[in-house]
């Protein structure tokens, strides 16, 4: 995919949603006349935002995130700062999530700053010039302001989710006397959670638009960006699909699981295109056999409902990169 195509899509599934959005808030308010729908959007809004400013300390206590400092860790804090400098944004703080899933993420806000956190199983699973080109991409999540626009995204189909169910849930407790205004306040409840679905889609495919983003900027801005990327994926995916079968308690990851470089609850899916007898062949292989597998009618429906790529078409567009 092009970067002008990536752009153009990315740009075109924003103003899909927001267009979505206002036409059906619109029709919504136009068809209740109802004031205390628009306060509860705006209390929604609101407290998403909170959230938002808040959610980097919430995060740090969910995962076990500590700041590393640069004598505590040099090397890590040297990649950081040198792909910071060349990806031209301020540098992050440098944290490590202390779980054994290898994975890593960006995150933070107004309040919080900017955080790049790489996991205890990420240092243990890839060599070093793999880790450099997993925080390139996370860098590239913070250059885009990725979070920010998700964030923002992310508003839209929950006014919808909270305005449906409370009109439901409303109609479920109305006198006998008012059952036909029932009905239809339950249909025009069932109908914002039609559009909170069609818009939750649109999202996810937003988001899974700005991973590849994110890994073009690796790839720019990392020396064999592409090559090092591809192989920490594929090794991302491998292990993390072999720890969530014998783990029960990687399920914890998924709360914020559309900041990590790779979905925790698709590494099983992932990591059927490598084999077990094969788990410590050369890198280059364990790319390679990701990439002969087929992508199947099962694969292309759990992609639609996840915030990542298949993992198989991630790595043929870095091919395309390199």
């Amino acid at each position: 995919m092009s970067i002008w195509k990536l752009r153009f899509s990315m740009l075109g599934t924003l103003a899909i949603i927001i267009g979505l959005s206002t036409l059906f808030f619109t029709v919504l308010l136009s068809l209740t006349g109802a004031f205390d729908f628009l306060t509860l959007a705006i209390f929604v809004v609101l407290f998403n935002i909170v959230q938002w400013l808040l959610a980097p300390y919430l995060i740090d206590l969910m995962y076990r995130v500590r700041k590393v400092s640069k004598s505590d860790d040099p090397k890590l804090h040297e990649m950081v700062e040198r792909l910071s400098q060349k990806s031209d944004i301020k540098m992050p703080r440098v944290m490590i999530a202390n779980i054994p899933v290898p994975n890593a993420f960006a995150y933070g806000s107004p309040v919080a700053g900017t955080r790049v956190a790489v996991t205890k199983g990420l240092l243990e699973t890839l060599e070093d010039e793999e880790v450099e080109a997993v925080i390139g991409h996370e860098l590239g999540h913070l250059k885009h302001r990725d979070v920010q626009v998700m964030m923002f995204v992310s508003l839209l189909p929950a006014v919808f989710y909270f305005i449906g169910y409370s009109i439901m849930l409303s109609s479920m407790f109305r006198r006998r006397d008012e059952r036909g205004s029932s009905g239809v306040a339950a249909l025009i409840g069932m109908a914002c959670m039609l559009v909170y679905w069609v818009l939750y889609i649109f999202t996810l495919y937003l988001s899974r638009l700005r991973e590849y983003y994110a890994d073009r900027h690796s790839a720019n801005i990392v020396e064999e960006g592409p090559r090092k990327l591809s192989e920490g994926l594929a090794k991302i995916a491998h292990s993390s699909g072999r720890m969530r079968r014998t783990r029960r308690d990687t399920g914890n990851l998924s709360s914020f699981k559309s900041l990590f470089i790779a979905d925790p609850d698709h590494a099983e899916l992932d990591t059927a295109a490598i084999t077990q007898a094969r788990a410590f062949m050369a890198d280059q292989k364990l790319v390679e056999e990701v990439l002969r597998r087929r992508v199947t009618t099962l694969d292309r429906v759990a992609e639609v409902l996840s915030s990542h790529p298949n993992i198989v078409k991630r790595l043929r567009a870095l091919q395309e990169l390199a």
